[in-house]
């Protein structure tokens, strides 16, 4: 049995029988809604930090918060991973001159709203030199909010590698946040690839008026 018949088949698991029983480890949506908070919680308080912060002191002094979207449990899906063992490193465009080194990790499938859907995973290749670091995976991604609710640039997500053999990953869609570059040009952020582009809107995570 080959690769697209055996995501079809996941496919029609995950929209049918629930994904609490077809991905173990997947949060009730109470517990769910603990962890978006303390996402955003966490977020904040790097907002607010002087060493983590892309504000300027002016706009730390008068930072409370973050715009987010309402949470909903509907954006926090069980994904396929589908690893890529035999990519090449390539030069990920940013928002300047620089181009960092990345390798495809691998694929996320996934369905949302009822749609099928696939999302390239990332590997840093200067995260892989530092300690803790190591098992860091990165989601750029565009969707139809992007300029209409949240950053015209797109959006990002963290993930860590999980344990070996593991088939099933959890992704969440309120855990989005923006780049750097949302709030001061002088950072270099990575640009989504146009495989992540979704022809949907995403209306969960940071929001933003830019």
């Amino acid at each position: 049995m080959n690769q697209s018949i055996l995501f079809a088949l996941l496919l029609v698991l995950l929209s049918r029988a629930g994904q609490a029983q077809v991905a173990p480890g997947h949060l009730d949506s109470l517990a769910h809604q603990q962890t978006v908070l303390e996402f955003q919680q966490k977020l904040n308080k790097e907002f607010s930090n002087p060493e983590e912060s892309p504000l300027t002191a002016a706009e730390r002094q008068a930072f409370k918060s973050l715009p987010y979207y309402p949470s909903r449990y509907s954006y926090y899906v069980a994904a396929q991973l589908v690893r890529d063992s035999t990519s090449q490193p390539f030069a990920m465009e940013t928002s300047t001159d620089r181009r960092p080194l990345y390798r495809k990790y691998g694929e996320l499938r996934f369905v949302l709203q009822g749609r099928a859907m696939r999302l390239n995973v990332y590997q840093s290749a200067a995260l892989l030199k530092r300690p803790g670091f190591e098992d860091y995976l990165f989601v750029p991604f565009t969707d139809l909010t992007n300029g209409h609710g949240s950053y015209g640039g797109g959006r990002y997500l963290d993930l860590r590698i999980p344990p070996k053999g593991t088939a099933v990953m959890q992704l969440d869609f309120n855990r989005a946040y923006n780049p750097s570059c949302a709030y001061n040009h002088g950072y270099s952020c990575p640009v989504p690839p146009a495989e992540n582009r979704l022809s949907v809107a995403i209306p969960v995570g940071v929001r933003s008026d830019h």
